[in-house]
């Protein structure tokens, strides 16, 4: 018996290979074959589980954050929480008198804007006015002298607040002399002092237009009620009317809201406001930069 010590044969034991079939490209009916012996070798070459990283969605409309002015902006680019509120030094602040508001209600009211409101720590600077003037079908003098319009026609400067739907109280400067029956309407202003009163009145935490953009915000932001129908605008305390700045530029359109009016009316440019300033309640696209 020959031993040879230098060489060790061992005998391998066949692997049973199994199919796996493999789609190409080119013929489908062929196959290719793996061992099961080679399965086991790439798995302890690849001990540990490869996971795909997930790739972090883009922002859509449909999840972007909107501001309540239904503004959609990038969270990238958050929109402003405030609109800027102009600065007005107090000095320059001073009662307008009693013969400021002795003319017509077409000429009052352009002359309105700029102004300021002021009750206690609320002061409101005007930006947009209409004008209502006797003869106008749309003015509430139209009905003659009643208890409600009584104001109406009392002497230019003084308030005339009225409830719109019974609940808005619309804060109105009578024009003109005494028997007239004129007044201008305050439908937009903004906030000078007393944002935190105008807010708590408003009940609305913010300080972007939309706080003061319409003619029964002001009343409320101003504390009113029709009991200061028949209050003097040009007097110390209580409700006032002070001198500021005339704007550069003006916008005119059609009134709002008047379409029981005769057409004449209706289409009649009586409606003012400041342009460039976002203090303006709707419809805008009405306004139009004024020719003169």
């Amino acid at each position: 018996m020959v031993v040879n010590f230098g060489t060790i044969f061992v005998k391998k034991k066949k692997c049973k290979q199994k199919q796996i079939p493999a789609k190409t490209q080119g013929d489908k009916s062929r196959r290719r074959y793996i061992s099961q012996g080679a399965r086991d070798e790439m798995k302890r070459a690849l001990p540990f589980k490869r996971v795909a990283a997930k790739t972090p969605k883009r922002p859509t409309l449909s999840n972007r954050p909107s501001d309540d002015d239904g503004d959609q902006t990038p969270p990238s680019q958050p929109q402003p929480d405030s609109t800027p509120i102009p600065e007005i030094p107090a000095d320059k602040m001073t009662i307008l008198p009693y013969t400021f508001f002795q003319i017509d209600a077409l000429d009052l009211a352009p002359r309105l804007l700029g102004k300021f409101l002021r009750r206690d720590d609320v002061v409101l600077q005007i930006t947009e006015v209409e004008a209502y003037r006797p003869n106008d079908s749309a003015c509430h003098g139209r009905f003659g002298i009643t208890t409600r319009t009584a104001p109406v026609f009392g002497p230019g400067g003084h308030a005339y607040v009225y409830l719109c739907y019974g609940l808005h109280s619309m804060l109105n400067v009578v024009a003109d002399k005494e028997g007239v029956g004129a007044a201008v309407l305050i439908r937009a202003c903004a906030p000078i002092s007393g944002l935190e009163t105008i807010q708590q009145r408003r009940g609305q935490k913010t300080s972007k237009p939309v706080l003061l953009s319409g003619p029964g915000k002001i009343g409320q932001a101003l504390g009113l009620s029709t009991e200061w129908s028949n209050h003097p605008l040009y007097t110390p305390g209580g409700l006032e009317i002070l001198d500021g700045p005339l704007p550069e530029n003006m916008l005119i359109g059609p009134r709002v809201g008047i379409n029981y009016a005769l057409p004449e009316h209706v289409n009649a440019l009586w409606r003012f406001a400041i342009a460039g300033t976002p203090w303006i309640s709707a419809p805008k696209n009405t306004l139009r930069p004024s020719s003169s």
